[in-house]
């Protein structure tokens, strides 16, 4: 049969896959539409494999808040552009509302997604249509026993999706209108801070030394004597303790209080004990990285 403009253009919006790829798959089952998606879904099942050692560090942070418990998750593609497909996003939803208590991602990715499909068995069949490598990264959870948890996600590329998400636990009987402005200006801080840790005990032993002996290599170089040294490196890594722990950080809305300042204040104002328990801060691809390209080399060698 005829395989007509508009019947590849609504397959490659149904399925993401590209349109040369869509007008075969039409042409294969002779305008089946239901069989053109599952013939570009076992397609991709063969070719997903070859997709998987590119780099991705693009896609999604999400998050999902229910009563005193949270999760965040990450979702990496390779360009921002999949990070804006309906269907990718669709997926990222989906999968954070599955997130809760599993405790990695490997846990998560073998959580029922529909049917009789697992997290990772669909987004196996996503990349195939779609075309590019995506992995479902990382998991994390956060929970108060009497509380809230506050959520804030910077540059949000649609509603509850973004590329920094942070999530902020604090125990007390307040009612969470109380700690709706306050809690969103401290995790607003988070994401543009990046504390190491709640207080300076909960920091990495392992950042401590390396900070100290930065410290004390400057000071040799400098020429300090040994005794001065010694009491340089105490005095920098105080500094760097309170730079790196969240309570002691000066707060970015108002750099005269420090955080802990802020949440004794707002305890105050709410007329009952409200603690700082935790946060979460997932920034996209942190970690991750990136490869470089010539873009026009790229170009070039396609014209080939």
């Amino acid at each position: 049969m005829s395989i007509s403009a508009s019947m590849v253009k609504e397959l490659r919006e149904k399925t993401g896959a590209g349109m040369l790829d869509c007008k075969k798959a039409l042409t294969e089952t002779n305008g089946d539409f239901e069989q053109a998606v599952d013939w570009l879904r076992q397609k991709g099942l063969s070719t997903a494999a070859k997709k998987s050692d590119r780099v991705a560090a693009e896609g999604l942070i999400a998050f999902d808040v229910k009563d005193n418990t949270a999760v965040v998750i990450e979702v990496n593609a390779e360009t921002d552009f999949v990070a804006r497909n309906d269907k990718f996003q669709e997926f990222v939803r989906n999968t954070v509302k599955k997130a809760h208590g599993k405790e990695t991602a490997e846990a998560l990715k073998t959580e029922t997604y529909a049917g009789s499909e697992t997290v990772q068995e669909y987004l196996t069949n996503l990349i195939a249509t779609i075309g590019e490598n995506m992995s479902l990264r990382r998991v994390a959870n956060i929970g108060v026993s009497k509380g809230h948890i506050i959520s804030y996600m910077h540059n949000q590329t649609a509603p509850g999706l973004g590329k920094i998400g942070v999530l902020v636990a604090f125990e007390t009987e307040a009612p969470a209108e109380k700690l709706a402005t306050i809690g969103e200006g401290i995790a607003m801080h988070i994401a543009a801070m990046n504390p190491a840790a709640l207080t300076s005990d909960g920091i990495d032993k392992s950042l401590v030394e390396r900070e100290a002996k930065i410290l004390r290599e400057k000071a040799i170089e400098a020429g300090r004597p040994e005794n001065i040294i010694e009491k340089m490196v105490e005095s920098g890594v105080k500094t760097f303790l309170s730079e790196a722990a969240l309570i002691e950080q000066a707060y970015v809305l108002d750099n005269k209080k420090k955080v802990n300042d802020i949440v004794n204040e707002l305890a105050k104002e709410a007329g009952t004990p409200v603690k700082l328990t935790g946060f979460l801060r997932f920034e996209l691809g942190e970690g991750i990285a990136k490869e470089e390209t010539d873009f026009a080399a790229e170009v070039a060698s396609m014209s080939r």
